[in-house]
C-alpha cells in the first residue's frame, strides 16, 4: 500500500498507539491535548535536540538535527532529533562533502528505558522513513535515555519492521473512519495527561467487543495485504 502525502499521519504518533490506541486517537483523531509534568519535560528536553542551527562536525562525523522525513509506504512523516552520519564506503553521498556517509538516528527520551518497546517502535518507524527518504539502508540506531545518561543500540530487525507497518496500517483505518479506539484501564492511566479527557473507566468496553473491531479492520479490503 502506498499513500499520498495529504494522507500521512505523525509520525510521532506511533509511540502513542502503542501505548494506548485511545490515548493516540483522542490526540490525533479528535485533536484533544493536555499537559502534565512529564509532558513538559519532555518538551524541554527535546528543545536542544530539535534546533536545526546547532550543528557539530568532528573528523569523520557530523551531526544533523530536525531533519523532516516520511514514508509512503507507512504514510507517516516527521521530524527527527538527531541523525549521526559517519564515514563509509558503503553509505550514501552528500553534496559538499567528500566521501560517503553512514546514518544513524539517536532518538532523545525523558525518562529511562521502558519495559515495553514503545520507544523502540518510533525508532524503527524513523529509521524506515529516513531509509526511504535518503535511498539508504540502516541496520541499527539508538535510543538516548536522559535520566539515566544511557545511549542504547537498536538492531533494527525484520520483525520490527513487519510491527511498524501493522501499527501503521491500523493507524491510518481509525483515521480514516475517524474513529477513536475504545478505552481500556491500566493502573497507569492516572499518570496520563488525557486521562480526565479519556475517563477510560466509563469508557471502557469488553475485551471481545475490543477482539470484533481488531478483526474487522483485517476485513477492509487492502489494509494490510501490500506490505
Amino acid at each position: 500500500m502506498s499513500y499520498v502525502e495529504d494522507e500521512y499521519l505523525m509520525l510521532s504518533g506511533i509511540q502513542h498507539y502503542y501505548f494506548c490506541k485511545r490515548q493516540w486517537g483522542l490526540i490525533h483523531i479528535d485533536q484533544q491535548w493536555a499537559e502534565n509534568s512529564y509532558t513538559a519535560e519532555g518538551q524541554q528536553l527535546h528543545k536542544k535536540a530539535d534546533d536545526p542551527y546547532i550543528k557539530e562536525k568532528r573528523k569523520d562525523m557530523f551531526i544533523s538535527r530536525a531533519i523532516h522525513v516520511s514514508s509512503s509506504s507507512l504514510g507517516l512523516s516527521g521530524i527527527l532529533d538527531v541523525v549521526e552520519f559517519y564515514k563509509d564506503k558503503k553509505g550514501i553521498s552528500f553534496q559538499g562533502k567528500k566521501g560517503k556517509w553512514q546514518p544513524y538516528i539517536v532518538e532523545y527520551k525523558r525518562g529511562q528505558p521502558k519495559k515495553d518497546k514503545r520507544d523502540v517502535i518510533q525508532l524503527v518507524a524513523e529509521v524506515m522513513c529516513l531509509e526511504e527518504t535518503l535511498d539508504c539502508q540502516i541496520s541499527n540506531s539508538y535510543l538516548f535515555y536522559h535520566s539515566v545518561n544511557k545511549k542504547i543500540k537498536i538492531d533494527i530487525t525484520k520483525e520490527l519492521r513487519d510491527l511498524v507497518h501493522d501499527f501503521s496500517a491500523k493507524m491510518h483505518f481509525y483515521y480514516q473512519h475517524k474513529k477513536v479506539p475504545d478505552a481500556e484501564f491500566f493502573k497507569n492511566c492516572r499518570l496520563c495527561s488525557l486521562y480526565d479527557i479519556c475517563m477510560p473507566r466509563m469508557n471502557k468496553r469488553p475485551k471481545n467487543i475490543d477482539n470484533y473491531i481488531e478483526n474487522a479492520i483485517y476485513s477492509e479490503a487492502d489494509v494490510c495485504e501490500n506490505y
